[in-house]
């Protein structure tokens, strides 16, 4: 309860506080969901691709099983993120009535993206069985494409509430003669987008390989999984150093554009050249530091590559600008481990290319298998924590410099928004559920087909009966007929 209190100023309505949690939840679990819906398309395709130039049927049956999960995963996102979408008209009013003409089309297009992606996916699952190898390669092709322009809306929407522009304001302070092409692309914008892009593709990379990783340490070592953990681990390895230096540039374009943000991640209390950096700590109200690893001059330097770069604190401005010592403490906290693991899964990508590049094999070390398949939990961790740092970060404002969250929340009563909350917690319970429930019924159900045995005997493909992946070929009788019971689908 401490806490509690803390990350709210002492005249905040009521509402605020299940706003914001009823928000924060709905986010964090619906993020879990993003990576695979940006990146798995692509890893599928990456897979389909190989699969086809080398004629390998081991290559094509993952494709088709990924593609089956891909589905299934943009199912349960759509539920998650319709619900996102309600919750902000139905408790933050305030930004919406306000700003949504100005910010309002990077929802647009995300609408848009996801149209096109469910129509996407449904012609790539459809052609597994009816389409020719080629045309059905060429069709999916769009998918990674509609899945960027979605996080394009998304991501366009967050970096104006982060650095808003396009807009003028009117005597009643209401937003007039709006440039649509800077409310897009605002100074934020380029550094979040891309920052983020290659973090789903390190997530959605490690999160598949650590599957087969696990297999690995399992015992199952055949061609299957060797496979299907090198073409997503792959992938996130190259990503890894490309996000190092992307999260190196995001976090000096936050130096630049959000100050008083940066202070807070950095938890700066004072103006000052030769500022130390904190590896994690907490930020006491007098300015006052706990706990951390000191490291002398190293925020200046990694601020403005010198030790006399002068960093903003956060009594730069007045205490009602700026995230009070517990939502600094919070958005520090989840900016450094977010930094650990990025740094901990470079090592793990550095450890994986230099046995390729000496041996031209997979490492065989169990730690790296180990290391593997924590690395999607990790990556998962990571990304959570990069939202946590952004949101936190921007207090006490929803629309930087523009409008507080105080002044968006909804006039509902906090009774009703408490309620709406453990709904939602007991609804988002039952998804997830299911969704693990179906994604354990497919591998048990691949698993049989693996084995080549089923309940009806040794002929029986379990695939075959599911709307994804080919049925294989049947021979043809002699009077041209198939026997009965097979067929092309």
């Amino acid at each position: 309860m401490h806490t509690t209190v803390h990350l709210l100023a002492a005249d905040a309505p009521a509402q605020m506080l299940p706003a914001r949690q009823l928000m924060a939840f709905t986010l964090a679990s619906h993020i879990i969901l993003v990576p695979m819906g940006v990146a798995l398309p692509l890893l599928t395709l990456v897979m389909h691709h190989r699969g086809l130039r080398r004629d390998d049927p081991v290559a094509l049956l993952l494709a088709r099983r990924w593609s089956a999960v891909m589905a299934v995963q943009f199912a349960i996102g759509v539920v998650t993120g319709t619900v996102l979408s309600f919750e902000f008209g139905l408790l933050w009013p305030g930004l919406m009535g306000r700003w949504g003409d100005v910010f309002g089309i990077g929802f647009g297009v995300e609408a848009w993206a996801f149209f096109l992606e469910a129509v996407l996916i449904a012609v790539y699952l459809y052609g597994w069985r009816r389409l020719p190898p080629r045309t059905h390669f060429l069709l999916g092709l769009p998918l990674p494409a509609a899945a960027l322009l979605g996080a394009f809306g998304i991501l366009s929407a967050n970096a104006w509430m982060n650095t808003p522009q396009g807009f003028t304001l009117d005597s009643q302070g209401n937003p007039v003669d709006v440039d649509v092409w800077k409310a897009i692309f605002t100074p934020m914008f380029g550094p979040q987008y891309w920052h983020f892009v290659v973090a789903m593709l390190m997530t959605a990379g490690y999160v598949v390989a650590g599957v087969y990783a696990v297999g690995w340490l399992r015992g199952r070592r055949d061609r299957y999984h060797r496979l299907g953990f090198t073409v997503p681990f792959t992938v996130a390895a190259v990503a890894t150093p490309v996000q190092l230096v992307l999260g190196d540039s995001i976090a000096r374009a936050v130096f630049h554009k959000q100050p008083v943000k940066f202070a807070a991640m950095e938890i700066v209390w004072d103006t000052d050249s030769h500022v130390p950096e904190y590896l994690f700590g907490r930020l006491h109200p007098d300015g006052s530091i706990s706990g951390g690893i000191k490291v002398p001059q190293l925020d200046s330097i990694l601020a403005g590559f010198s030790p006399d770069t002068v960093v903003r604190g956060l009594t730069s401005v007045p205490s009602s600008d700026r995230p009070n010592a517990t939502q600094a403490t919070i958005a520090h906290g989840a900016f450094d481990l977010m930094v650990c693991i990025g740094t901990a899964l470079a090592f793990l990508a550095a450890w994986y290319g230099l046995v390729w590049l000496r041996h031209r094999r997979l490492p065989r070390s169990k730690w790296f298998y180990r290391g593997a398949a924590c690395a999607g939990v990790g990556s998962v961790v990571a990304v959570e924590c990069g939202w946590v740092a952004t949101e936190v970060g921007r207090q006490p404002w929803i629309v930087y410099q523009n409008m507080r969250v105080a002044d968006a929340v909804t006039s509902t009563r906090s009774a009703t928004l408490w309620t709406m909350f453990g709904l939602v917690i007991l609804l988002y319970v039952c998804i997830f559920g299911a969704f693990l429930a179906v994604l354990l019924k497919m591998r048990a159900r691949w698993r049989l087909a693996d084995g080549g045995t089923g309940p009806a005997g040794p002929a029986e493909e379990p695939e075959a009966v599911t709307p994804y992946g080919p049925r294989s070929r049947v021979p043809v009788g002699d009077d041209g007929s198939a026997p009965s019971g097979g067929g092309e689908g």
